[in-house]
């Protein structure tokens, strides 16, 4: 994943000016971008993901998600029943 820049600066003489992007500022990650990344970092760990990642979700315990590339970090950013509430959607909506 690219990363966004919030402020860019513009040479301006003795002083620069920062420009800020309020839009990329308020961007936060979908559910789906940081589940992507989390199960990502699992993988590469050598763990199984799915069964990672509903343990967490079950217990609430970050101990199931990897500190590797800061998914743990990433997964505590969106409430548990928020995570949940989109994998049912994302499965209900399903043809």
């Amino acid at each position: 994943m690219e990363e966004k820049k919030f402020a860019q600066v513009v040479p301006g003489g003795v002083e620069e000016t920062k420009l800020f992007d309020a839009a990329l500022a308020d961007a936060a990650p979908s559910v789906k971008q940081i589940l992507t990344q989390v199960a990502g970092a699992l993988k590469e760990k050598g763990y199984r993901p799915v069964d990672q990642i509903v343990g967490y979700l079950i217990t609430g315990d970050p101990a199931y998600i990897t500190s590797h590339k800061g998914a743990r970090l990433l997964i505590k950013r969106i409430e548990r029943d928020k995570i949940l509430e989109e994998v049912l959607q994302a499965y209900l909506d399903r043809e």
